[in-house]
């Protein structure tokens, strides 16, 4: 869940958006992708772009990498995933499944895999009992919901609802949090 700031468009505001440009290299993230090889991060030295989960229940992603900048949005749900795109110092620019991006400092994020179902779906989706459709249907599933990762094998992904009262595998190009063909052990 994310809350809209209102925020006034200013220097700081325009400021954030070059700097972003430029602390990607001006190449759109997708373009930078898993599958045609990532760059290494100026702070941490793990590639990008890559997916992290947020650690916080309340999250304000920024215009620009420092307090300093304009609010653009409130999170209000830890463990919501986040594509890291660009660092700077202690602040990591991000990407929502919603497209939206900015900054938020590297405090507020975790290394813990999650994902959400696709949100670009119409339909639910099936959890299975193994990693194939023909398994055992376990439940159903809507867009959005937030899944903790277990683990990817490239096509299927071992995954389990927040509170852990329903796990199964569901197929990979369903997901939002991990790259398709991603392993994760």
């Amino acid at each position: 869940m994310r809350i809209r700031k209102t925020a006034c468009l200013s220097l700081s505001f325009l400021a954030g958006v070059l700097a972003g440009v430029w602390m990607t290299g001006g190449v759109p993230a997708a373009a930078a992708g898993p599958m045609s090889g990532y760059t290494l991060g100026r702070s941490t030295g793990y590639p990008i772009p890559r997916f992290v989960s947020l650690k916080s229940k309340r999250a304000r992603m920024r215009v620009g990498p420092s307090t300093n900048y304009s609010i653009l949005w409130i999170y209000q749900r830890a463990g919501t995933p986040l594509e890291i795109v660009g660092e700077w110092g202690n602040w990591r620019r991000v990407r929502d499944g919603a497209g939206t991006s900015g900054w938020m400092h590297a405090a507020l994020l975790s290394g813990r895999r999650t994902a959400v179902v696709a949100p670009w779906l119409k339909t639910n989706v099936p959890l299975v009992r193994g990693p194939a459709r023909a398994s055992g249907e376990v439940a159903r599933m809507q867009p959005g919901v937030l899944l903790d990762i277990r683990g990817c094998d490239g096509s299927w992904c071992r995954v389990a609802t927040r509170r852990q009262a329903i796990s199964g595998y569901v197929a990979q190009d369903k997901l939002w949090g991990v790259y398709p063909g991603e392993t994760i052990e």
